[in-house]
């Protein structure tokens, strides 16, 4: 195909909302991919329980619980800013493209500003959550529902409630849509 061609089957507005709706869709699944590899406890892909407990060698994890703990918390957060990046790599090309419609620029430019607003809700729920004493928490904010992983051997149910407390009143999701996961 030529360029002219190309350029005339993408002027089309139901072209470039075909265009919107796919970076959408990857962006949905890739975010989804990463939850289930690295947030889900019971899920069914990688290894063992809890996908990053294999995920390190012994020699990551001779310091002892606290090590692997860490590690895993420090691996958790990086792994989901990496998504959140590429999401945003990717809205941000449909904001800039010249090619893009005003409504996908508009689509796009919302996506971005929900993705700052859940940044800012899970570092504000991590802090709140910390200051109830956990040592380490790790907040995931993904399609309306929130996953809060928590350094401890077991919750209290008081200590549960908390946490759905903290979360209901930063990010008004309902306790229904909450998952806290505790990581030993």
């Amino acid at each position: 195909m030529t360029n002219e061609k190309i350029k005339q089957i993408l002027s089309t507005k139901g072209a470039k909302s075909a265009i919107v709706a796919s970076c959408a869709l990857l962006i949905g699944l890739a975010v989804y991919l990463n939850y289930r590899w690295f947030y889900d406890p019971t899920s069914s892909l990688g290894y063992g329980e809890n996908n990053m407990e294999d995920n390190y060698s012994d020699s990551q994890t001779t310091g002892g619980d606290t090590q692997s703990e860490t590690n895993y918390f420090t691996s958790t957060v990086l792994d989901r800013q990496e998504a959140r990046d590429e999401a945003l790599d990717v809205l941000k090309l449909v904001t800039e493209s010249e090619e893009s419609s005003e409504e996908a620029r508009a689509e796009a430019s919302a996506k971005i500003s929900q993705i700052a607003v859940d940044i800012q809700n899970e570092a504000n729920i991590e802090s709140l959550v910390k200051a109830k004493g956990f040592e380490e928490c790790v907040a995931v904010i993904s399609d309306g529902a929130v996953s809060v992983i928590v350094s401890a051997e077991t919750l209290q149910a008081s200590e549960a409630a908390q946490i759905l407390t903290i979360v209901y009143e930063t990010t008004g999701i309902s306790p229904e849509k909450i998952s806290i996961i505790n990581k030993v």
